[in-house]
C-alpha cells in the first residue's frame, strides 16, 4: 500500500498549495514516503503497539537511578528516517536538492502519511516541531547555537527530539496553577518541581518547560520558558527522573510520563513574563499536528472500511455491493476529504503567519487562531467516528487485534484531549470573539468567498448562506450576553463555524473542479444543514461509483 499514491484527492491538494519547482521534487519524495508509511513502518507501529511498546529502565544493576526509556528497533529506525525526511528540520532551513527553504505545508503532508499509520510516531514530531518554532523565534543566539542545529537536524548533527512539558497534577489543563520553581544560579536556572503528563520523556535532547521563578506573580503570567536540556554533556541525567510511564489506552508508541526536576540545569528562553504567551503559540502549532494527526486516523479508516466492503461477500454479494455499505463509504469519502482540505486550507494561511518573517496581518493571525480552535475539534471528534464505522464495516473482525481498526479507535481518543478538550477550545473561540471579534471576521471572510461563487453554484450554496447568517446572529447574542450564557453556547459556535467553513471550502472546490466535486458539495451540504429522514433521491448511492471509486468513462478504479 502506498498512502501517497492511492490518495488522489491529496495529490490535487499538494498540487494546488506547493510551487512547481517544490512540488516536482516533494511528489518524489511523498510518493517514496507514502510507500514507506504503508508498509515497513506500518509494521514497526504494528510491533510497537503489540509487543514492543516503550518500556521504563528505572535502576542500573548498581541500584542508581538511570531513568532510560527502552525503545525497540524499529522505533529507533523510524526516528531516523523520519526526520532524515526533513518533517521538522526543512521548516526551518534549505533543501539541498532545491536550495530554498521548505515549509510547513510539506511538513504536515508528511505527518498526514505518518500519521496514515501510527499518530504515536507523529506526536514526538509534533513536540520536536514545536521546540524549534520556539528555539528559533524567541531564544538569544547562544541558546539557539546550543540546541537549534540539533532540533532540526536531518543527520547531519546528533538529532535531540523535542518535548513541550507543561502539564501537571494539581493544574491540568489549568496551566496557571503550575508550581514547578525555577531558581537562578549564575548563567542558568535550577528547576524543581514536577511534570504529569510528559510526552516523549526519555527520547528527547531537550525539553521546552514551564516554571515560575521566584518571587513572580502567581498565575499564567508568573510563568517562564525554559530549554531544559534531559541529560549533560558527560552523558548523565540533568537532574532529570521519570517516575513511571503513564498506561495510555492508545498512541502507546510515544512514552508519556511523569517527569521530577531536582535541580535541572536550565536556560531562560525570551522574556521572562512572556512564557505561557511563547507556550502558547507552540500550543497552535500543535493543535494543527492533532488535525493532521484526525484526517491521518480518518483516511486510514475509511481505507480500510472501502478495502474490506470489496473484499467480503455476504449473503451472496459482496458489501460494497449493498446500498447501506455504498451509502456510508460515500459519505466517509465526503467528510474526509472535505475536511482534508479545509485543514489544508488552514496550513496555508498557518504557513504565512507562523513564517519567522511573517507579514501576516492581524486579521489573519486572528483568523488562523479561530480555524485552528474549530478544526482542531471537528476533525479529533470524526477521527473516533470514523474509527468506529471502520470497526462496524468489518463486523467481528473490526473487533479483533489482527486487523488495524482497534488501533485506529484507541488512538483516535486522545486526539480529543490532546492540546485541549472541545470545552477548552470552545472558552479559546469565545476569548477570540470577546477581544478581536473573530466572529465578525469570519463572517466577513466567508462573505466574500460565497459572493464569488458562479452563478451555477449560488441555489447550492444557500445552506451556507444561512449558517452563516447563524452565526452572525448568535455571535451578536453571545456579545450581549452574560458570561454563564456565552460559555454554554460557545461549543455549539465552534461547531457552527466549522460546518460553515468547511462548506464554504467545497463549494469553492466545486467551482474549479470536476462533476465529482460538485457531487461532494452536494452530499456535504445535504449532510450538514438539510439532512432528512426520508431521502428520496440517494445521491449517496447514485454518486457511489464516482465519489468512492473515483470512476470515470469506463472501468471503476477501485
Amino acid at each position: 500500500m502506498n498512502f501517497y499514491q492511492e490518495d488522489k484527492h491529496f495529490q490535487n491538494l499538494m498540487k494546488k498549495y506547493l510551487k512547481p519547482e517544490f512540488l516536482a521534487w516533494a511528489e518524489s519524495e511523498l510518493e517514496d514516503f507514502g510507500r514507506e508509511c504503508g508498509t515497513t513502518i506500518d509494521e514497526r507501529a504494528r510491533h510497537t503497539d503489540r509487543e514492543g511498546q516503550p518500556k521504563l529502565i528505572k535502576y542500573d544493576r548498581f541500584g542508581e537511578d538511570v531513568s532510560e526509556v527502552w525503545v525497540n528497533e524499529g522505533y529507533k529506525q523510524t526516528v531516523e528516517e523520519t526526520y532524515n525526511r526533513g518533517i521538522v528540520g526543512y521548516v526551518h532551513k534549505e533543501i539541498p536538492d532545491l536550495g530554498t527553504k521548505g515549509n510547513y505545508m510539506y511538513s504536515y503532508a508528511q505527518g498526514y502519511l505518518l500519521s496514515q499509520t501510527e499518530p504515536g510516531f507523529y506526536c514526538p514530531v509534533t513536540l520536536t516541531m514545536a521546540t524549534a518554532y520556539l528555539l528559533e523565534h524567541y531564544a538569544d543566539d547562544d541558546i539557539k547555537e546550543k540546541f537549534l542545529p540539533h532540533v532540526i537536524s536531518t543527520g547531519e548533527k546528533e538529532l535531540y527530539e523535542g518535548a513541550t512539558f507543561l502539564t501537571e497534577r494539581q493544574g491540568g489543563s489549568d496551566v496557571g496553577a503550575n508550581e514547578t520553581k525555577a531558581v537562578p544560579n549564575g548563567d542558568h536556572y535550577e528547576l524543581f518541581g514536577e511534570k504529569y503528563f510528559a510526552s516523549n520523556a526519555g527520547m528527547c535532547g531537550v525539553a521546552m518547560v514551564l516554571a515560575r521563578m521566584e518571587g513572580a506573580p502567581d498565575g499564567t503570567k508568573g510563568l517562564s520558558l525554559f530549554a531544559v536540556p534531559w541529560r549533560k554533556e558527560d552523558g548523565s541525567l540533568n537532574g532529570i527522573s521519570i517516575r513511571r510511564l503513564k498506561d495510555k489506552l492508545g498512541v502507546k508508541a510515544v512514552p508519556s510520563a511523569e517527569v521530577v526536576f531536582d535541580g535541572a540545569r536550565a536556560y531562560l528562553v525570551g522574556t521572562p513574563s512572556k512564557g505561557i504567551y511563547y507556550m502558547m503559540e507552540a500550543l497552535n502549532l500543535s493543535r494543527v499536528c492533532n488535525a493532521i494527526a484526525s484526517i491521518g486516523i480518518m483516511r486510514r479508516a475509511f481505507v480500510e472500511a472501502k478495502e474490506y466492503a470489496f473484499r467480503r461477500e455476504a449473503f451472496g454479494n459482496r458489501l460494497a455491493d449493498y446500498p447501506m455499505i455504498k451509502d456510508t463509504l460515500t459519505r466517509l469519502a465526503v467528510k474526509q476529504e472535505v475536511e482534508t482540505s479545509a485543514v489544508f486550507s488552514l496550513v496555508d494561511l498557518f504557513d504565512k503567519v507562523m513564517n519567522v518573517d511573517s507579514s501576516a496581518s492581524q486579521e489573519e493571525m486572528v483568523l488562523n487562531r479561530l480555524l485552528i480552535a474549530v478544526l482542531k475539534k471537528e476533525t479529533a471528534e470524526e477521527s473516533i467516528h470514523f474509527a468506529h464505522e471502520a470497526i462496524e464495516m468489518h463486523g467481528g473482525n473490526g473487533f479483533i487485534e489482527d486487523f488495524v481498526t482497534p488501533r485506529l479507535l484507541r488512538d483516535a481518543q486522545v486526539l480529543t484531549v490532546w492540546e485541549g478538550t472541545a470545552n477548552i477550545l470552545g472558552l479559546e473561540v469565545l476569548r477570540l470573539m470577546t477581544k478581536f471579534k473573530s466572529h465578525e471576521l469570519f463572517v466577513e471572510k466567508m462573505e466574500a468567498e460565497l459572493d464569488g461563487l458562479p452563478l451555477n453554484l449560488k441555489t447550492l450554496a444557500e445552506p451556507a448562506a444561512r449558517g452563516l447568517q447563524k452565526v452572525k446572529e448568535l455571535g451578536e447574542f453571545l456579545m450581549a450576553s452574560a458570561a454563564d450564557v456565552q460559555t454554554y453556547h460557545s461549543k455549539r459556535m465552534a461547531k457552527l463555524i466549522s460546518d460553515v467553513f468547511e462548506s464554504v471550502t467545497v463549494l469553492i472546490e466545486a467551482s474549479a473542479g470536476s462533476e465529482r466535486d460538485r457531487m461532494k458539495a452536494e452530499i456535504f451540504l445535504e449532510d450538514t444543514w438539510q439532512k432528512e429522514l426520508l431521502d428520496k433521491e440517494m445521491k449517496s448511492v447514485r454518486y457511489f461509483d464516482e465519489i468512492v471509486c473515483w470512476k470515470k468513462a469506463g472501468k471503476a478504479q477501485v
